[in-house]
């Protein structure tokens, strides 16, 4: 399932580390890149060959960890904090919003396959909330007007044009000094 390449990728990871096994996290993020945003059971098990582990303890991380996506996604992932910053600041507006131009609840992708709407646990931005990533970007502050903004840029654009998954988490693909 995984190409040469993206199991090279996870070797080369796991070169970084006096214990191997804690490049799982670059490893996954491998993994959900070159399998269209998501980790199918087969990829799972790549991983596991390619690091030396039990198919069983790839999955227990997997499953842990909610960046970590478990089906397919729509081309925009879009992700919104309910915490109880989020919460209190409107997150359930930005729910709203995506119900009612997406026809979008938690854990759903739109017809179109443009959209997956997932509701998260904390993004780490409460000093923003509410708080929104569209496929790794945060939003922080985030009304409703954005939100719907923000959705209608995205049906324009018909693909992303940015996407800092992956990027923010293997420092060889992340911009140095500004470029």
């Amino acid at each position: 399932m995984l190409s040469e390449k993206a199991k090279e990728a996870i070797r080369v990871q796991m070169k970084r580390y006096p214990v191997s096994r804690s490049a799982l996290g670059h490893a996954l993020y491998i993994a959900q890149e070159e399998c269209g945003g998501w980790v199918p059971g087969e990829a799972v098990k790549d991983i596991a060959e390619v690091m030396g582990m039990d198919p069983a303890d790839v999955q227990s991380m997997m499953s842990f960890y909610v960046m970590y996506n478990k089906a397919p996604t729509g081309k925009y992932l879009i992700e919104v904090c309910h915490n109880i910053s989020c919460a209190l600041l409107g997150a359930k507006l930005l729910f709203d919003v995506l119900e009612r131009k997406c026809h979008l609840h938690p854990g759903e992708t739109s017809e179109d396959g443009l959209f997956t709407l997932k509701g998260v646990e904390c993004s780490a931005a409460c000093g923003g909330a509410p708080a929104v990533q569209i496929n790794g970007l945060f939003y922080e502050n985030c009304t409703p007007q954005q939100l719907e903004a923000l959705i209608e840029q995205c049906r324009a654009e018909g693909a992303p044009k940015e996407n800092l998954y992956n990027a923010a988490y293997t420092p060889e693909r992340t911009p140095k000094d500004g470029a």
